[in-house]
């Protein structure tokens, strides 16, 4: 694992009063109901695409801009800041009016 990593992890096991081992096995614990989900989602879709259960792709534009103006509205409620990660590019931390 990269130190810049480890240092991210033990940063915020410290800010939250937990051991390493603790964050990390949450951490792997959600990832796995994250992936378990998602692959549900998935074969879900392949069902119904394979029972011919499919939306035209002007449907799907209405449905995306009618989700996608009150999601940024949401979202602008959190500002979030980017930051650079070594091995991901970047990712999100929310702040919390520090």
């Amino acid at each position: 694992m990269p130190s810049d990593t480890v240092e991210s992890l033990d940063g915020l096991a410290e800010s939250m009063d937990r051991d390493r081992s603790d964050v990390l096995n949450e951490a792997v614990e959600n990832y796995l109901l994250l992936n378990e989900h998602h692959s549900k989602l998935i074969k879900k879709g392949l069902r119904a695409a394979a029972e011919g259960k499919l939306v035209s792709h002007a449907e799907v534009k209405k449905m995306i801009s009618k989700m996608g103006r009150s999601k940024l509205l949401r979202a602008n409620a959190h500002p979030v800041e980017h930051t650079r990660h070594a091995t991901m590019g970047r990712r999100a931390r929310v702040h919390r009016g520090r």
